[in-house]
């Protein structure tokens, strides 16, 4: 029964239909094109012979199929009955041929194969030069047949893994996190030539004053620490006093150096060449 055929039994009343009648609430749609109901089949309508062709099986090749074959009688893949599997190899071959002859190809070599063994286990036996039993013509087949079976049922193992993206997906967890900005450090260069340009200030004020001073660096970094109190920034040079004289200047950069290795005050700088600023560790941007 063809597809024009089969339509005109579903449904008998389209070529008698009033058209004058509402088409939605008495006539009944053959099908829909773009979304608007058909009543009537165009009179050009071609329908290709194998449009509704419908195929059981489908295999991966010549061994798949041959595969199939024995498995499905349940016969020994040891002790192969060749001629029921070559006459149903034949069959299959036969049908595949008439639509794709380059596909039929590739299963007549296999068929001819089968043939070809047949036709051995067929002549009488002769034993070798040192009188061994010849080999059985099928054990080639035989071995090549359970490798591939071997090999598809590891890759049905396989495929019956869980699959990232086919059968679960990666669990993601969105943390949101406010970071404090972290300002720019600053370029041990940089450090070095503002200091140079301290002891240049301090020398401008140096006096020939001569006298013995006990300094304590702890005591310098309760100053330094005790001036940056309350201050968000203070310029480095601001901590330096230089009419003091060269000692306290360089205790007072020990100090400095002292507090930045034990993370209690931050050197910090925008940008190369810029002022550096100091302000305490802990506090707030």
């Amino acid at each position: 029964m063809d597809l024009q055929h089969a339509l005109s039994v579903a449904a008998p009343s389209i070529d008698n239909a009033d058209d004058s009648l509402p088409a939605v609430v008495d006539q009944v749609a053959v099908a829909r094109l773009y979304g608007e109901p058909l009543f009537r089949l165009p009179h050009d309508l071609y329908i290709p012979p194998d449009a509704l062709e419908v195929f059981l099986e489908a295999f991966e090749g010549p061994l798949d199929l041959l595969l199939y074959l024995i498995r499905r009688q349940n016969f020994n893949i040891l002790d192969i009955p060749l001629a029921s599997v070559t006459r149903q190899y034949l069959d299959y071959v036969e049908q595949i041929r008439k639509h794709n002859l380059e596909l039929a190809s590739e299963y007549l070599l296999m068929a001819a194969m089968l043939i070809e063994i047949k036709s051995r286990m067929l002549l009488p036996s002769k034993k070798s030069a040192d009188g061994d039993e010849p080999e059985d013509p099928r054990a080639d087949l035989m071995r090549r047949l359970v490798e591939y079976e071997q090999i598809k049922l590891a890759a049905a193992r396989l495929d019956a893994l869980p699959l990232l993206g086919r059968d679960f997906l990666r669990a993601q967890v969105t943390v949101e996190q406010t970071l404090e900005p972290r300002l720019p450090e600053v370029d041990p260069d940089d450090l070095r030539q503002a200091w140079a340009e301290i002891l240049q200030r301090a020398r401008l004020n140096q006096h020939h004053l001569i006298s013995r001073e006990q300094l304590s660096v702890r005591e310098h970094m309760s100053i330094v620490l005790r001036r940056l109190q309350g201050r968000r920034f203070l310029e480095f040079q601001d901590l330096f006093d230089t009419t003091r004289g060269m000692p306290v200047l360089v205790v007072t950069f020990i100090a400095m150096l002292e507090l930045s290795r034990e993370s209690l005050i931050e050197l910090t700088q925008a940008e190369a060449f810029a002022p550096i600023y100091v302000r305490l560790a802990y506090s707030a941007s």
